[in-house]
């Protein structure tokens, strides 16, 4: 059993990074940057307004971008079958969501860490806040694979399930937003230990209630 499950995680996560053949991580990559770089256009070149925002933007970028592969998560392994015949081997469905979201998780929040590096320089952001925030990312990160591979099993089966999707996604992971953002304000410390919880308390849920979605859609 563990040697499919690991056959099944590399699958996932080949085909996941930047170059796989699904390529779902490299627009979100692209548009985090983007926002990074058309913000300080929009407020103007005021250092210190975008050093005491520019935590808050790269989190509602990173929220925004994981909205993007939701589409490809699920969907396609659906329509194709490969659910039916991994469970006909006798791997229950939390096992392959749960591999999913560990796979997710790798080709999703490794890169956008990386990308936050010239997303702070263009941001003007102290080498604390910088800190504070990659810590805040690496926290939160997780939290917001296990919902999307969640809300993606969701809606896989479902018509317009990406419009859905993306609607889905930003109420529930708000409460990474709050906390993760909240950190960088002066005493929020606290919030990057709720941003952890909540994102174990995530990846708790994310198997059974995906493994539970894919039934559903299979029946």
């Amino acid at each position: 059993m563990i040697r499919v499950l690991l056959a099944i995680f590399l699958r996932d996560l080949a085909r996941m990074l930047p170059g796989g053949r699904q390529g779902g991580t490299l627009l979100p990559l692209l548009f985090f940057l983007a926002v990074a770089m058309l913000y300080p256009f929009a407020v103007g070149p005021d250092a210190p307004l975008l050093a005491r925002t520019g935590g808050g933007v790269i989190w509602v970028a990173a929220l925004l971008a994981a909205i993007l592969p939701l589409d490809r998560l699920v969907a396609p392994d659906l329509e194709q079958g490969f659910f039916d015949q991994w469970a006909l081997r006798g791997v229950a469905e939390e096992a392959t969501i749960a591999v999913r979201v560990a796979a997710h998780w790798l080709s999703f929040a490794p890169p956008l860490l990386l990308a936050a590096l010239p997303a702070s320089a263009l941001l003007g952001l102290t080498g604390d806040a910088l800190r504070t925030v990659l810590i805040g990312l690496l926290l939160g990160t997780p939290g917001l694979a296990a919902i999307g591979v969640t809300i993606a099993a969701l809606t896989a089966s479902l018509r317009s399930g990406a419009a859905l999707a993306g609607l889905l996604l930003i109420p529930l992971a708000l409460p990474l937003l709050v906390f993760g953002a909240g950190s960088l304000a002066p005493g929020g410390e606290d919030g990057l230990a709720l941003t952890g919880a909540i994102s174990l308390a995530l990846l708790a849920i994310a198997p059974f209630a995906g493994g539970a979605a894919i039934r559903a859609a299979r029946d």
